[in-house]
């Protein structure tokens, strides 16, 4: 509810000031522009929406395959641990606006960039959160289950896997969250579609109510992406 009042309060503020000419409209047009904008531009906004989301939900998919796998090898192997780590450590030190100019060159303008992109942006918390929770496992637990003669697989499956899943969540909905950057730099690097290259199209046609439009848009998929697998974490994770 509180919250619900500051966004009302911070848009009201936000449209007398534009509407009192404070502020240009050009650079920043008022609330009810950017809705005029979302109404009328629905029928080029709309397609963009779809490109983009297909690109998120592609490359988070990818993302979660390849992360759970190298956060469980990296718990069940110590070799692949000290392999593997500092490269999914420094993976994260390419920063993503000079990374994705180069994916455009190599693999073409079409869906394989954008989707590389995300996975390469979203698995790196999805690897992390999960190899953690894996390792944060109670030792004492630990201990019970040697004491059954419990094999490695079934230590995996009965305790470490249900315990990790908390941290894993955690990390889905970090990795849904980001996802939307790296689908935005993938179409600003090279694309004729998506929610980023409507962005581009408006800045230099000037259409700054739809440039926030595609921006709003953009926040509701992320918003949208964390809500899901938040509310798929209370379904799965009944124990908290």
């Amino acid at each position: 509810m509180l919250a619900g009042l500051i966004i009302l309060a911070t848009l009201a503020g936000w449209e007398a000031l534009v509407r009192a000419g404070m502020v240009d409209a050009l650079l920043l047009p008022a609330p009810s522009d950017i809705a005029a904008s979302l109404w009328n531009d629905g029928d080029v906004l709309g397609p963009d929406l779809a490109v983009t989301l297909q690109e998120v939900l592609v490359g988070l998919l990818a993302a979660v395959a390849v992360g759970a796998a190298l956060g469980v090898a990296m718990h069940l192997s110590g070799v692949v641990r000290r392999a593997l780590r500092p490269l999914v450590i420094g993976s994260q030190a390419v920063p993503v606006p000079v990374i994705a100019p180069l994916l455009i060159l190599v693999l073409g303008f079409g869906l394989a960039p954008k989707v590389l992109l995300v996975a390469l942006v979203c698995f790196f918390p999805v690897t992390i959160n999960l190899y953690d929770g894996l390792r944060r496992v109670d030792p004492d637990a630990r201990k019970l289950l040697r004491s059954f003669d419990a094999s490695r697989w079934q230590a995996f499956r009965l305790l470490e896997a249900p315990a990790a899943l908390p941290a894993a969540f955690t990390g889905l909905k970090v990795a849904a969250a980001v996802s939307v950057i790296g689908a935005v730099f993938a179409e600003w690097s090279g694309s004729d579609a998506g929610l980023g290259h409507a962005l581009l199209t408006a800045n230099g046609q000037l259409e700054t109510a739809r440039a926030f439009a595609a921006t709003f848009l953009l926040f509701l998929l992320a918003v949208g992406l964390y809500g899901v697998f938040a509310l798929l974490e209370r379904r799965v994770v009944r124990w908290r």
